[in-house]
Parts: C-alpha cells; sequence; structure tokens
C-alpha cells in the first residue's frame, strides 16, 4: 500500500469513496450537492463540487427566488448534479433542479402534514394556470381559482399567495394545488369566528348582495344571511324588489341559527308591530268591510282589509248564482269589493270572508217582490228531461217541470213544444230560499184550465158526453174546451175517430163543435176525451135498443132508428 505522504489514485479514489458513501463519482448524478463559486464569468457561475472538472451554470437560475447579484466568488450554494462529466469534460450543474428537489421534499412534508403551501401564479395554460411553489411548477385549473367564477386573473399573477397542495406526484412531477380551499377554509373560519359573535334575535344592519325571486342574501360583515321573501314584510310581496335593491344597507333581525350548517335566516318585518294582534276584535264575524283583491287562485282569492292582513274569498262563497265559475271571472286583481267576515282564526292568521253575503240574497229578493202567483216573464235557458229552465230578473232561475207546461199533453210533447232562448209566462208556485229553488207553472196560465169544481171530481165524469169546442188543431191531436169557460182538455189523434180517414187533425177547424166522451184524467185532474169512444158508446146503446143485426136487421137500419128516436 503507498504511502499517505504520496498518496496513490487509489488512495484518492477511496478516500473519495469514504466521502460520498463509497459510490464513487457515479454517485455524485441526480444528487443535491454543496458547491463552491470559483468564478462569475460571461453570465455564468463557475462552481466547483469536488469533482475532476467544475461546471457551469447560468446566471438566470439564480434569478427566480434569489439574487444573481449576490453570488460571489467563494459563495456556498446547493446543485444538483445531472452528470458528472459531459463531452467537454465538465460536470453538468443545474441551480433550478436543486431547488426544485429541494422544494419537493418541503411540498412532501407540508402536503402530509395538510399545511398550506405558498407560491406564485405566472403563467396560463390550457384549463387553468401554473404557480410556482419555490422551484416545483404545480397546475392550478381554473374552477380553483376563487371561490366564485374570476373574469380577469390579472391581478393576482406574481403575487405571493398560499395555497392547497391536492394532489401531487413526484414520479411523474405532477402538483395540483388550489387556491380555492384555502378561502373556502378561511371563510368558514370567519364564519365560525362571526357566528359566535351573533346570537337569535340580534338587530344587525347588513347589505343587500343578491336578490332572487325566493329572497336576498344580505352581507353581514363577512358572512351572508338569507332573508325570505315572506319575512320582509306583514304585507303580500309578490318579488324581494319589491322591497330592497341591491347594494341597500338593511337592518334585520337574526331569526334563526342553524350551528350545524351555519346558515343564518333573517326577517325584517320581525321589526315592525305584527297587524295581527287584536284581529279577532278589529274584524269581528259578521262586519261588512273594503278590501282590495291581491291575488286570485282556482280556490278564491285573496283581499288586503289592510297592510298585512288578508282574507280568502272563497270560491263558494263568491256569488249567488255563478256556480263552479273560475273566481278570476267574477273578480279582477286590484279590484275594490266589499265582503262579509265570516271566520276570523288569530292563531292560524286566517280570515274567511263572504263576497256574495255582502251582496243582497237574489232569491229573498225575488221573493219579495214576486209572492206565489205573481205572473213573470223569462227566457227558456235550458231544457232538460224533466222540465224547463227560466231566466228571471235578479240573474235566478225558475224551473217549470214538465207536469206544470201544457195542460193534456205528455211530458215529453209539452217539453217539445218549446226551445231555448224563447220567451214564455208563467206563475209563481213556490220559492225556497234555503235550497235556492223557484218552481213555476205555465199551463196554469192557459185559459180554461180546470178548477177544483169542473175537473175530475166536479161537475165532469168519467164516460159523460160533453160538446166540446176546438181551440188548436195540433199534429197529435185537438185542444178543446166545455162551453165558454169551461175546463180544457185534449183529444188524441187515434182517439178522433173510428176509421182512419177520421183520424186526421186537420179535418177539424178552430172554433168547430163536437161531442165526445170523457175517457180520464190526467195527473193535474185535466180531463181526456175521446170521439172514438163515443162512437163505440152510442153504436151499442142503438144495438141494444133497436135490435141486432143478427136477427135480419142491418147495421144501418139499427143506426137509423136510433138517430130518429134521438131526434123524436
Amino acid at each position: 500500500m503507498a504511502s499517505t505522504a504520496n498518496p496513490t489514485r487509489a488512495d484518492f479514489e477511496a478516500m473519495l469513496n469514504e466521502q460520498l458513501g463509497g459510490a464513487g463519482e457515479d454517485g455524485f448524478e441526480g444528487r443535491v450537492v454543496k458547491g463552491t463559486v470559483t468564478a462569475i464569468e460571461n453570465g455564468f457561475a463557475i462552481i466547483d463540487v469536488g469533482l475532476k472538472s467544475e461546471g457551469r451554470i447560468d446566471l438566470k437560475e439564480f434569478s427566480r427566488g434569489e439574487d444573481e447579484h449576490g453570488l460571489a466568488v467563494g459563495s456556498e450554494v446547493e446543485v444538483f448534479v445531472d452528470r458528472v462529466e459531459n463531452a467537454d469534460g465538465e460536470a453538468m450543474l443545474s441551480r433550478d433542479r436543486a431547488r426544485r428537489e429541494a422544494a419537493w421534499d418541503k411540498l412532501e412534508s407540508e402536503f402530509g402534514e395538510g399545511k398550506r403551501v405558498e407560491g406564485r401564479i405566472f403563467g396560463r395554460v390550457k384549463g387553468g394556470f401554473t404557480v410556482d411553489l419555490d422551484g416545483a411548477v404545480a397546475f392550478l385549473p381554473g374552477s380553483q381559482v376563487d371561490i366564485r367564477p374570476v373574469r380577469d386573473v390579472t391581478p393576482l399573477m406574481e403575487v405571493p399567495q398560499p395555497f392547497m397542495v391536492l394532489k401531487m406526484d413526484r414520479r411523474r412531477g405532477n402538483i395540483v394545488v388550489s387556491r380555492r380551499a384555502v378561502l373556502e377554509e378561511t371563510r368558514a373560519e370567519q364564519r365560525s369566528e362571526l357566528i359566535d359573535k351573533l346570537a337569535e334575535g340580534q338587530v344587525i344592519d347588513g347589505v343587500v348582495k343578491n336578490i332572487t325571486d325566493y329572497g336576498a342574501f344580505v352581507d353581514l360583515g363577512g358572512i351572508d344571511g338569507l332573508l325570505h321573501v315572506t319575512d320582509m314584510s306583514y304585507k303580500r310581496v309578490n318579488h324581494p324588489s319589491e322591497v330592497i335593491e341591491i347594494g341597500q344597507t338593511v337592518t334585520v333581525q337574526i331569526v334563526r341559527i342553524n350551528e350545524e350548517t351555519q346558515r343564518i335566516s333573517l326577517g325584517m318585518k320581525q321589526l315592525e308591530s305584527d297587524p295581527w294582534d287584536g284581529v279577532a276584535a278589529k274584524y269581528p264575524v259578521g262586519a261588512k268591510l273594503s278590501g282590495v283583491v291581491t291575488n286570485i287562485t282556482e280556490y278564491g282569492a285573496f283581499v288586503e282589509l289592510e297592510a298585512g292582513i288578508e282574507g280568502l274569498v272563497h270560491v263558494s262563497e263568491m256569488s249567488w248564482t255563478k256556480k263552479n265559475v273560475h273566481p278570476g271571472k267574477i273578480v279582477s286583481t286590484s279590484q275594490e269589493v266589499d265582503v262579509l267576515v265570516l271566520e276570523v282564526d288569530s292563531d292560524k292568521r286566517r280570515i274567511s270572508l263572504g263576497l256574495k253575503q255582502a251582496q243582497g240574497n237574489p232569491w229573498e229578493e225575488f221573493a219579495a217582490k214576486n209572492p206565489v202567483g205573481t205572473k213573470v216573464t223569462g227566457e227558456v235557458k235550458n231544457a232538460t228531461e224533466f222540465g224547463l229552465f227560466i231566466g228571471l230578473d235578479g240573474d235566478v232561475d225558475g224551473m217549470v217541470h214538465m207536469s206544470d207546461i201544457a195542460w193534456g199533453l205528455s211530458g215529453e210533447d209539452a217539453l217539445a213544444l218549446h226551445r231555448k232562448g224563447e220567451q214564455v209566462e208563467a206563475v209563481v208556485l213556490d220559492v225556497d230560499i234555503d235550497k235556492e229553488r223557484i218552481s213555476l207553472g205555465m199551463k196554469q196560465l192557459e185559459k180554461g184550465a180546470p178548477s177544483e169544481a169542473s175537473a175530475g171530481g166536479g161537475s165532469l165524469k168519467r164516460n159523460d158526453v160533453v160538446t166540446v169546442t176546438v181551440l188548436e188543431v195540433r199534429d197529435g191531436g185537438l185542444e178543446v174546451q166545455v162551453g165558454d169557460d169551461g175546463a180544457t182538455g185534449f183529444i188524441k189523434r187515434a182517439d178522433l175517430g173510428r176509421d182512419r180517414d177520421e183520424q186526421r187533425p186537420d179535418r177539424f177547424q178552430v172554433g168547430q163543435k163536437l161531442d165526445a166522451m170523457v175517457i180520464g184524467f190526467d195527473r193535474s185532474k185535466k180531463p181526456n176525451f175521446s170521439v172514438k169512444a163515443r162512437q163505440i158508446a152510442e153504436e151499442k146503446e142503438a144495438v141494444a135498443q133497436f135490435g141486432s143485426s143478427d136477427s135480419g136487421a142491418s147495421l144501418g137500419d139499427i143506426l137509423g132508428e136510433a138517430l130518429k128516436a134521438k131526434k123524436d
């Protein structure tokens, strides 16, 4: 072994390996080592790291994070050894790589501990920005720049600021950071501090930041609270913009604080006197009031009696006569109406109002003006299978049952005599105010209507033969009357004679007189007549008195004898 006074190359290699941990010169590569600046020339710093040759580093690599003018011969710096020796025999060194490796070590430690890191946004790339984390380059996605979208990032460029490392992969050299996470964390801390200072019931001033359809967000000095539209005023508010505007300073009361979600509910109307206090005494049941229609729904209309006090007029309480009609066809928004208080529920803050009750009951008014027996005129509004509905004064309808339309006709035949839109006359038979019904009769106005003395059990009896006068010729038969002022009845077509030729109504004329037999009475005790029945009865009587055709006498001879006897 050579002496230490004259070390050999092998001795030098052994000492070098001892210094570098036994790795030899090749152990330098890929490591960060300390070097000494031996010279600064032509924009380069000459660094000696203890290898065969020195290396040079561009002074620009010292400009990021440290001033190259602070370098001097003899300065000690950390550099990264890319290669021990290049083609020119120089060591390839990098200050950037050294800083980057140091930064990665630091970032890995801080990332593991969940700490924030400081960096500077220095460039823009697709989908986001590049951030310098003291030598390590990280990616900042556009969605992670701020809590709200940022249109101009220029004020944030090249400004040292904190970031949160979301993901890092040293092998791939990939780091993802977020500025938004830092802001949210800071805001959450501030919110917690502010919420600790706030209490329910506290009155505080705030600035309106945003307005939505359902309310407004108010800045309470670093924390937002929601002022719901229903808490803005006791009166109806269709949209928050009717009460407040963005940028306006408002005085609000803290209604509720949710400690779990850190949401704050605010109110303005709570600072006003409650108009519902003493409302039952102010609006007693039965009181007639005036109000303005504020809202119309399918089930009714809301009427404002005063600021903050609204009552509901249910659709069933809107009109006496208009049933199953949309409220919008009876009243309109902003219309002033008279209403009657029907019910007050102070606990539920509800007032039931009646619109029709504030007006006169048309059924009562009709009954007062038109007692039973009064003659009225109206238009046929509708025809049903059981009668006619007649429109009367006061926008009410009366009904004529089919049995009260005409004497001597079936209900179906009587209904066929009238059509919708026709003007008719009738007499009032009954008025039921509670059931809102008016019963009318039309046949009661006909001339010769049967009276109690003459109809049914009166002077006319079944099988009586009387002389009648033709009042009207119809396709179904004849309307006839007994005497000048006797009962009126009907002779059906089939009862006009025994032979088919005799059963034609058109062979009779109004005013013509003829003999007919009473064959019965209808439900209204009106008589029904038959010429055919009279002929058959007379024939039977003649045969019984003057012989039969079986004895050899002809029917003509028998009837001739009967007529002669009758004449005598």
